[in-house]
């Protein structure tokens, strides 16, 4: 009598769908695409004398901020969709990246001297509150069409993006409110990108309490029915892209569309378990900013071009292909 092995278990399938082939694959593409951009810009790093100097101060830390920058949002994205079960809303489609620079700009204003952990944390201060406040006016209205959330949150955007403009224009900031939104790499060296780190923390945070975020996303009754405290999943939730975007909005600026398309390209492909889904959308998000970027830098070379002008071109692009495919389906 021959012997059967035992079925495998939940560990095991789970394992078997995060790590496979296909991701493997994944990472080795977006392994290139990282070395081509050590490798690319205006200064010689190679030839130079003080190549290899010039390379750990600015390749580097630009391409460790590309890679915590890209996954920081894509992920970000994620997660609000999941809370707002919305396909259209990410954190620039809301309004949170509007508030943390709003708050980034309070901060400037009311404590001239502070140092990037003072603008950071007022910027995180602010995102949560927006954030809140667009979550609060979901639950609060009924909304019969899916596509009138983003553009509620595109309007709330507006209105504070306006309010930030003319604090600026009145305490002569605006130029500074200009270049922190400019969502560009150029900046980036040693000792000024160190606090992206924060977005990796926030990613294992979000890995760990993934399963709950996935029950939230089925709606508040089911959830409790299961036993998941919604509203505090909810504000951890919450908390966790306020952190993410007012980190990424004071070191790098705005990426627009970014956790729009990501998550959407994935869950098409996979479905909608975050956990098996979260590899593939940090890689995916790596990938699309590491590229937007590298085509910034050549494209008008030796100038560039900021990574948020090219994505929000094919953020556009693809949030209306989007908006034409949900109609099309009904």
């Amino acid at each position: 009598m021959t012997r059967t092995s035992p079925p495998a278990s939940a560990a095991d399938r789970r394992s078997r769908r995060l790590f496979d082939v296909k991701l493997l694959i994944g990472i080795a593409v977006v392994g290139a695409l990282l070395v081509v951009s050590l490798f690319t810009g205006v200064y010689d790093v190679v030839g130079a004398d003080d190549g290899a100097a010039m390379f750990a101060i600015t390749r580097v830390p630009r391409t460790i901020a590309l890679v915590l920058a890209g996954a920081a949002m894509a992920m970000s994205g994620l997660i609000m969709q999941l809370l707002t079960q919305n396909r259209f809303v990410e954190p620039t489609t809301t309004g949170t990246t509007e508030w943390a620079g709003l708050g980034l700009l309070a901060v400037m204003i009311l404590l001239p001297q502070a140092g990037i952990a003072t603008r950071m944390l007022g910027a995180i201060v602010a995102a949560f509150v927006g954030t809140m406040i667009f979550f609060l006016f979901l639950r609060r209205v009924s909304l019969r069409s899916s596509l009138i959330v983003p553009i509620v949150g595109i309007m709330l955007g507006a209105v504070v993006g306006s309010i930030s403009t003319f604090v600026a224009l009145q305490t002569d900031m605006l130029q500074n409110l200009g270049i922190w939104f400019a969502g560009s790499f150029t900046s980036v060296m040693r000792g000024q990108y160190e606090f992206l780190w924060i977005v990796a923390i926030v990613g294992v945070i979000v890995f760990i309490v993934a399963d709950r975020f996935t029950v939230a996303g089925l709606g508040e009754e089911i959830s409790t029915n299961v036993g998941v405290n919604y509203n505090r999943i909810v504000l951890l939730g919450t908390g966790l892209i306020a952190i993410a975007t007012g980190v990424v909005t004071v070191v790098v600026g705005n990426l627009p569309f970014l956790g729009l398309i990501v998550p959407n390209i994935v869950s098409m492909i996979r479905g909608d378990d975050l956990r098996s889904n979260l590899p593939w959308v940090c890689l995916l998000g790596i990938a699309i900013v590491v590229a937007c970027d590298l085509v910034g830098r050549t494209i008008i070379a030796p100038f560039e071009v900021p990574v948020s002008l090219i994505l929000g071109v094919v953020g556009a692009v693809v949030f209306i292909a989007l908006l034409l495919r949900q109609r099309r389906h009904g």
